[in-house]
């Protein structure tokens, strides 16, 4: 994968557990409208035992279902085990939902209002979290969040997209003597569509969309979730990066993680925090080493934050 946004491929799991329990845990999916089960639904795991200490939104990445969430991490059945009913939700454009955009972020509401309504979530605990794009859509989120989160995290999230967008201009042209990159363009395609156009055209919906802006000075997006606790875990592995997929940190999600986190504390959060790990990112089930992993977590220490916040 030379892109963080690009679609990943990950082993399917076969997912007989819908339904049924898996180590005393109860998982079921639920449709919005059962006429299309390829959009707008949600995978849900229950906590073994009652009352439930909260909820969760944990939001896959691009290319990501429910099953292959649970095959690469343990963190949604950790989080039933403590306690915390957990919700996988999968948005308006199906496994391709861009997450931050206006559709991604009504789908959002739809399956939270269908959970709460359903669960009767009232002064519930709630947190979001997720991966890769999945990150940026939790931090979209909570910037104008309908209910507002007691905490959020992200996973080497995307923020800028004006980053993106340039980034992956750059690495096509220096693709001399190559065929320009098929999932550089894909991403290309995608923001213009999505923000209406370049960042030269359309400068002010990369600065309304994106979750983070690292050149507008105004820090509208931002100054929304000043009081949030916010956690971002980034793994800058330069070196596998370089070797890999010819990336530099120009390339890399953490550029505009770090600037946000350095931005939020400048402004006053002192619980905004970016959690930096190292040689923890593998993919199952080969375990093939990649720093954009949901592995890089740790998931224990991850859930005891949780619960600490009010």
């Amino acid at each position: 994968m030379k892109f963080i946004l690009t679609v990943m491929t990950f082993s399917l799991l076969s997912f007989g557990c819908i339904g049924q329990k898996v180590n005393n845990l109860k998982i079921e999916k639920a449709y919005l409208d059962n006429a299309d089960t390829t959009k707008n639904h949600y995978t849900i795991i229950y906590p073994p035992n009652l009352p439930w200490k909260g909820y969760m939104f944990l939001i896959p990445g691009l290319g990501q279902t429910a099953e292959n969430v649970l095959q690469q991490t343990e963190l949604p059945k950790k989080l039933a085990l403590n306690g915390i009913l957990t919700i996988i939700p999968t948005f308006q454009d199906g496994e391709l939902s861009f997450g931050v955009d206006s559709l991604s972020q009504q789908s959002f509401n739809r399956i939270l209002i269908d959970v709460t309504s359903k669960h009767k979530l009232i002064d519930q605990r709630f947190y979001v979290g997720g991966f890769s794009i999945g990150g940026s859509c939790a931090i979209k989120y909570a910037e104008n969040p309908t209910i507002k989160p007691t905490a959020i995290f992200a996973i080497d999230p995307p923020l800028d997209f004006e980053r993106v967008y340039n980034s992956s201009k750059r690495e096509i042209r220096l693709s001399v003597n190559k065929s320009p990159d098929e999932e550089r363009v894909y991403t290309i395609e995608k923001l213009e569509k999505e923000m209406g156009g370049s960042p030269k055209t359309a400068l002010k919906n990369y600065y309304r969309i994106s979750p983070y802006s690292f050149n507008d000075t105004t820090q509208t997006a931002i100054k929304n979730i000043i009081k949030l606790p916010l956690r971002i875990y980034s793994e800058p592995d330069i070196n596998w990066w370089l070797k890999e997929n010819s990336e530099d940190f120009t390339g890399m999600n953490v550029t505009e993680c770090s600037a946000m986190i350095n931005e939020l504390n400048r402004l006053g959060n002192t619980k905004a925090e970016l959690i930096i790990t190292q040689n923890k990112g593998y993919r199952k089930p080969d375990n093939s080493k990649h720093p954009h992993s949901w592995s890089i977590v740790d998931n224990n220490e991850l859930i005891e934050w949780l619960l600490k916040q009010k």
